[in-house]
């Protein structure tokens, strides 16, 4: 078996982080080094405690590295409580973290990590790319030393999902996500053209119920309002496998299509945060593609594999 990938999950939790985080210590070809927390579906506040919370629940103390409480430019836009609840885990709530945030800003630890490690870490933004832009303006070396950014965000071929143009977490901050999105770096999108595809049911998460009884309860709880969410609003009985997906690309990207093409993002006006191929940047692998079964099983079989309480 080869060396699991060590990843750092740039999170602004939200049901879907939840997934991807117990995901991602669930699965032994994931070496989780750490998270970093974003302001997006929830506060700035509240996604540095969900963070800490969830980490608790799963038996983990690896660190929680607190970071952007609002975007680089634009105002802060209020978070989507009514697709992650006002808490962000629906009505699921888990107790106060006993742990602090690591002292360190995310930019600062995303950082330091990259350089303890150079080449070897992967970074997997799952909420807006504020914390990514603030590391790249301040520790600009970065570029050389990541072996991967394997973004969850945009709709590259297809409409968005706040309005018709935009994906949330690029909406959220659209001038951090140009910036990541024109540095030099090797870069994987996994947007709205693939995670749309990937339908999870109340099964799937019910499937880790009896294996890990603490945090399968816990994931069959909050998954009810995301779910509840999807079929009032189009009409699927499951939801979209947004952030998990990202997480699994970062480790095979067997079942993704892509090409290869720069990134253009809208800053402002009505089409702000739009992504669009074409223009002066890097390229960067977008995923255009995906076999849906594979990923949903590979999810299911680790997070019902009883490796979490």
């Amino acid at each position: 078996m080869s060396a699991p990938t060590p990843i750092i999950i740039d999170t602004d939790p939200g049901v879907d982080d939840a997934m991807a985080i117990l995901y991602a210590l669930s699965d032994p070809a994931v070496e989780l080094v750490g998270l970093t927390s974003v302001f997006g579906n929830v506060t700035g506040d509240r996604a540095s405690r969900n963070a800490r919370a969830l980490l608790e629940l799963a038996g983990s103390d690896l660190p929680v590295a607190e970071g952007a409480h609002r975007p680089v430019v634009q105002d802060l836009q209020p978070p989507a409580d009514f697709v992650h609840g006002v808490e962000g885990f629906g009505e699921a709530m888990l107790p106060a973290p006993a742990r602090a945030p690591d002292p360190r800003p995310a930019h600062d630890f995303i950082a330091e990590m990259l350089a303890e490690r150079p080449g070897e870490i992967t970074l997997v933004p799952v909420g807006p790319l504020t914390n990514i832009a603030l590391a790249l303006d301040a520790h600009p070396e970065i570029t050389k030393l990541v072996k991967r950014v394997v973004v969850m965000g945009g709709a590259v071929r297809r409409v968005g999902n706040v309005n018709d143009f935009a994906e949330a977490n690029i909406w959220q901050d659209p001038h951090a996500a140009a910036t990541v999105f024109a540095a030099d770096w090797p870069m994987t999108l996994v947007g709205l053209d693939v995670t749309e595809q990937i339908i999870c049911t109340r099964a799937d998460i019910a499937a880790m119920t009896g294996p890990s009884p603490r945090c399968g309860a816990f994931m069959a709880h909050a998954a009810e309002f995301y779910f509840r969410f999807h079929k009032d609003s189009a009409d699927i009985d499951g939801c979209h496998l947004h952030d998990p997906a990202a997480v699994i690309a970062a480790l095979d990207m067997s079942a993704f299509e892509t090409v290869s093409a720069p990134l253009t993002v809208t800053l402002d006006g009505a089409e702000a945060g739009m992504t669009r191929e074409g223009g002066d940047g890097p390229p960067i692998d977008i995923c255009i593609g995906v076999d849906a079964d594979a990923v949903l099983t590979r999810f299911r079989d680790h997070l019902s594999s009883g490796r979490l309480p």
